[in-house]
């Protein structure tokens, strides 16, 4: 299984952590309050949903697949919206590492993405668009 983003983001928080105890890292250059544990956790749980809707579809069809993606992406919407994580929210590569999970764990379920976007006339990594805000 695909590793989620908030298991990278921690992993990132804690080697900035040793490299600031160790001097290594300016303090002032760290950003402590980057990932708060809320954003963490809300987010562990909505990709917990995504990955357990996608197992249960057995040969779905493209509109049940859609549908995952839009309930997945809808509700880190609102995680990412919601103003309960200090101002913490998804950027660049938040939203990248996010896209690329969804695809990997579509494709790990048997889902061929390339065909399944192709068959909408968009590309892969426009999967999430319709429904992203973040």
């Amino acid at each position: 299984m695909t590793n989620r983003p908030p298991d990278h983001w921690r992993a990132w928080m804690v080697e900035t952590a040793r490299e600031v105890e160790a001097g290594t890292l300016d303090p002032g250059c760290a950003v402590a309050d980057l990932y708060p544990e809320s954003l963490l956790r809300a987010t562990d749980a909505a990709l917990q949903a995504f990955e357990d809707e996608v197992c249960t579809l057995r040969e779905p069809s493209d509109k049940a697949v859609f549908e995952t993606v839009e309930r997945v992406v809808l509700s880190l919407n609102a995680i990412d919206g919601d103003g309960q994580h200090g101002g913490a929210g998804f950027c660049t590569e938040e939203r990248e590492q996010l896209c690329e999970y969804i695809d990997r764990t579509l494709s790990e379920h048997g889902v061929d993405v390339a065909a399944l976007a192709a068959r909408r006339g968009i590309d892969r990594a426009e999967i999430t668009d319709r429904w992203r805000d973040w």
